[in-house]
């Protein structure tokens, strides 16, 4: 990135170019960009009475309110770094994460305050009520951002160990909104419905869109098929950031129903999609944009263009136009079609994990990220995620990716969702063991299971055994499969 790049406040330019268009949609209200920034000034005013100086760290412990917005763009018109904390966190999570991260201040709903009980005591606590009755004082708002500065730090879930602080800068931003933009075009009706968590990076974003290309974020409180199919059918949605689960449920919901034309992209993340519901979203029409991207990348880095859609199905698609992209394996780069890791680089990719240089310097190496993803290239250079690498089961020595069985097993009409993991054995060293929630009122069995995968799966992919979950299978907050939390189940 280059040295000293800086651009003018964001939001005070926008409600400058267009005062009028609408910023943010809920079921309560609509505000205006103007709006959102004379609440933004308000908020950095009471965030400067409570002693916040630009690069102070504030934690933000909230859902998908309104509120959120004008919390963010206050931290960034004073110039503090926002620690982004997901809700679903428990108390010595969050606790060790605002230890962590240095906060100064954490900003609350109330629902969330028996999380704070291990708080460290020298972080300020104050709930979201509160703090709107906090007499305002006067801050400088700033008039420029260097891009290379700190803008959020989001903790990512690690696999071992403690949680890493993804420090996302401005320029990271910036960057993956305007590549986006490349990509899926920008209209001047766009309206992005935001059903994914704000703490989350694919939530964040949106927010950040909005404000670059001055489009209205429909903002839901909690993800229900039935409203979001709702809005996108009758409040003019246009797009839409989904994972897998979300996308399922939206079809089933749908029935036999249609979008409407003005729809045209439900942007899929969260990792490998099965295949077979996107031939179901082929069918219906759908407009499904399969992504790759994570925290380290301000959200997606690799999407599939639309000329693409129905060619590539099942394909990540290619480095949006500011990304690169190759696949390794022990220190060599893959041919076309040979599996390995996926590493990529561009101005959208984090400048590092806050005070935490040893994960920094192994994840990053002359600006190329090192995602631990497993995926590869086809002739064609179209990316095809396999799986997390730390998800990879090994059994007699063969690769098995556990995405790729429980596409196999959500084909069938029954079942709802699949996981797969894989459990110690002392012949094959791992085996897979697959974990299924039924739709309600539709029954299956395992051997009908059983016997789909042996139809589909070479022999050793086939799991060893089916286990039936009644309430579902573990998520996080952006309705991600939690494989670690299935191992669990499995000691």
């Amino acid at each position: 990135m280059l040295e000293n790049e800086i651009m003018p406040n964001w939001l005070v330019k926008r409600a400058d170019l267009s005062p009028e268009r609408v910023a943010l949609l809920t079921e309560d209200v609509t505000w205006t960009f103007s709006e959102l920034h004379n609440l933004s000034v308000s908020a950095a005013n009471k965030l400067s009475s409570l002693g916040v100086k630009q690069s102070d760290h504030v934690a933000v412990l909230i859902g998908n309110r309104k509120e959120f917005l004008f919390l963010l763009h206050g931290l960034e018109y004073i110039g503090a770094v926002a620690v982004l904390l997901n809700t679903k966190l428990t108390s010595h999570e969050i606790g060790w994460q605002l230890e962590n991260s240095e906060s100064k201040l954490v900003l609350f709903d109330n629902e969330f305050l028996e999380k704070l009980e291990v708080a460290p005591k020298t972080v300020q606590r104050l709930s979201v009520t509160d703090f709107i009755n906090v007499e305002e004082g006067k801050a400088e708002i700033r008039s420029e951002y260097d891009l290379n500065e700190v803008h959020t730090i989001i903790y990512t879930s690690g696999t071992t160990g403690n949680p890493k602080g993804v420090m996302l800068t401005y320029g990271n931003h910036w960057w993956s909104a305007v590549s986006s933009s490349l990509n899926l075009g920008l209209h001047t009706d766009d309206c992005w419905l935001c059903a994914t968590p704000l703490f989350h990076v694919s939530g964040l974003s949106i927010l950040m869109k909005s404000v670059f290309y001055g489009m209205p974020v429909f903002l839901v409180e909690k993800f229900d098929p039935a409203k979001v199919n709702e809005a996108i059918e009758n409040d003019h949605v246009t797009h839409i950031s989904v994972v897998s689960q979300m996308l399922i449920r939206l079809v089933a919901d749908l029935g036999d129903r249609v979008y409407p034309e003005s729809f045209r992209c439900a942007l899929l993340g969260g990792g490998p999609a099965p295949k077979p519901l996107l031939e179901v979203c082929k069918e219906k029409g759908i407009p499904v944009y399969q992504s790759y991207g994570m925290t380290e990348t301000a959200s997606q880095i690799v999407t599939l263009s639309t000329e693409y859609m129905l060619s590539k199905l099942g394909s990540a698609g290619k480095p949006l136009f500011s990304a690169q992209l190759r696949i390794e394996k022990d220190g060599h780069e893959q041919s076309a079609n040979e599996a390995g890791e996926i590493v990529v680089k561009g101005p959208a990719v984090t400048k590092g994990y806050w005070q935490n240089e040893e994960a920094t310097e192994k994840s990053i190496v002359d600006g190329w990220l090192y995602t631990g993803d497993i995926g590869y290239l086809d002739e064609d250079g179209f990316l095809y995620v396999l799986d997390r690498r730390n998800d990879l089961i090994i059994s007699g020595g063969e690769n098995i990716y556990p995405a790729e069985i429980e596409a196999v097993i959500l084909s069938h009409q029954a079942i709802e969702e699949s996981g797969v993991v894989g459990k110690s054995d002392e012949k094959w060293g791992q085996v897979p063991i697959a974990f299924v929630k039924t739709w309600e009122g539709e029954t299956v069995s395992k051997k009908e299971i059983l016997s789909l995968c042996k139809e589909r799966l070479a022999k050793y992919k086939v799991p060893v055994d089916v286990i039936f979950v009644e309430e579902g299978l573990p998520r996080n907050a952006s309705n991600k499969l939690l494989r670690k939390e299935l191992r669990k189940l499995l000691d």
